[in-house]
């Protein structure tokens, strides 16, 4: 065990005891256990001492033995709405992933864009953003990376060996992947768990709701620009492949379609229900004023793409369906107890009086409102490099909260960049799974993604910045 998960491991509950032993109070009666449960929380997600869903248990253990609140109020939080719109998205994707439509998906992306060099980086980049926003980033990372090492193994057994060139387009291929895998995940709600615990906040805690088609007018925008950005950055300026040219690629796309052979019926069906499912969370507020009576919601549309995976029959005679209840085994469940720990520690501090404590505090003070945004964009986007940005943002989210409260700000114009800046660590292997893997592959340094990161990084905090000022005030 390392050393840094034994020192948070001890820690975290040492600091726990000395926060409720105080002969002083903090901040109130109520809200210094609930500050000392989350200081135990934080340092536990920080060193990863145990897995991070284990400590998202905390607050049903914690928040009713410190008669902060009543353990059936704590436990509803476990089984918000928003925990069954990702659980239906989870789904979803493992359907997705069982019959080998998000590989089809990818390939045909990729065979689209063309098999020049840069097109080439840019297909992979296409293909793992779209994929990204369906499935999780790990998931569309672990699907491309076979496929560019194909394709970069053809430079490596060419004639003139592994160039200076060779080597910037397996550079641009592997972070473009990993890069576009974080990007892609900001489009959709379910997209990435951030999302999804800031959505589970507002309706939660303050009675608002984000449709799935409104998040994406802002979400796909950012993601495409960023993207966009991360491509030019990568391929244009910083590892160009100058002269580089290869056909083999294009049969390398040719052989994996083959390899998959004809489109399945069973990948006819979940694209007829992924297809309904789209269309349905799009279109949700348009049918909802049609039949005023039947009240749709994104979760519920999420849990009929589930149930319908699971109940329509591919072939009834031999009773097979789709997916069964043992393919959720490879299920992220962990993801979703993350869920319910984040908004139950979002109830107590608000329950508490810290999110009121934070908004008063921040109305007093003269401080401007344009730089406490940058601030905070800044914090999170840079924080997000060294720990989970589920965690992050499940801690942090109720204090923006407040401050946004105090700034006299609607809410939802400083919790939406702040977000969105969660899932946007390009800087470091450790700082999301996909960079991890592209950074194992071996064609990637540190130093080399920590160059790009950090111009990325430093372009997404201006873009959120931007977003804050111009953009979202139109939509929200």
């Amino acid at each position: 065990m390392e050393l840094s998960k034994k020192i948070g491991l001890i820690l975290g509950p040492a600091i726990f005891l000395v926060l409720n032993i105080l002969p002083f109070e903090l901040v109130s009666e109520k809200g210094d256990p609930v500050i000392s449960i989350a200081a135990w929380m934080l340092i536990w997600w920080i060193t990863e001492a145990v897995s991070i869903s284990v400590t998202a248990l905390l607050p049903l253990l914690l928040l009713p033995i410190l008669k902060v609140l009543p353990i059936a109020e704590v436990g509803a939080n476990y089984g918000s709405p928003i925990v069954f719109l990702f659980f239906g998205g989870f789904v979803m994707a493992l359907a997705l992933e069982k019959v080998n439509l998000h590989r089809r998906i990818a390939l045909n992306i990729i065979r689209l864009t063309g098999t020049t060099p840069n097109k080439v980086i840019l297909g992979f980049m296409i293909a793992t953003a779209t994929l990204s926003m369906w499935i999780s980033n790990t998931a569309s990372t672990v699907v491309m990376l076979p496929i560019a090492i194909s394709v970069i193994n053809l430079l490596i057994d060419d004639e003139d060996g592994f160039t200076k060139n060779d080597q910037n387009f397996a550079l641009s291929v592997m972070l473009g992947i990993a890069f576009s895998a974080n990007a892609g995940g900001i489009a959709t709600v379910i997209g990435t768990p951030p999302n999804s615990v800031l959505i589970g906040l507002l309706e939660n805690e303050y009675n608002t709701e984000i449709s799935f088609l409104k998040w994406m007018t802002i979400g796909l925008p950012f993601s495409i620009i960023m993207i966009a950005i991360s491509y030019l950055v990568l391929a244009k300026w910083m590892f160009p492949n100058r002269g580089l040219k290869f056909n083999a690629s294009k049969e390398v796309i040719h052989a994996e379609l083959e390899k998959l052979g004809p489109t399945s019926g069973k990948e006819k069906m979940v694209l007829i229900i992924f297809g309904v499912t789209i269309f349905l969370w799009i279109f949700r507020t348009l049918i909802n004023s049609i039949f005023p009576n039947l009240g749709l919601t994104d979760t519920m549309i999420s849990i009929f793409a589930a149930i319908s995976l699971f109940a329509i029959p591919y072939n009834i005679r031999k009773g097979d369906f789709i997916i069964n209840w043992k393919d959720t085994s490879k299920l992220a469940w962990g993801i979703l107890v993350l869920f319910g720990g984040g908004l139950a520690l979002a109830q107590g501090m608000s329950t508490s009086g810290i999110v009121d404590m934070v908004a008063n505090s921040i109305a007093q003070s003269e401080i401007s409102v344009l730089f406490t945004a940058a601030l905070l964009i800044f914090l999170m986007l840079f924080m997000t490099e060294l720990m989970s940005n589920v965690a992050l943002v499940a801690v942090l989210a109720p204090v923006v909260a407040g401050i946004a409260i105090g700034l006299d700000i609607p809410m939802l114009h400083l919790l939406i960049p702040v977000t969105i800046a969660s899932s946007c660590a390009f800087m470091l292997p450790m700082a999301t799974p996909p960079n991890a893997i592209v950074f194992a592959s071996g064609y990637v340094k540190i130093p080399q993604m920590a160059r790009v990161g950090v111009l990325l990084n430093l372009i997404a905090v201006v873009l959120l910045i931007l977003m804050f000022q111009f953009v979202i005030p139109l939509l929200f």
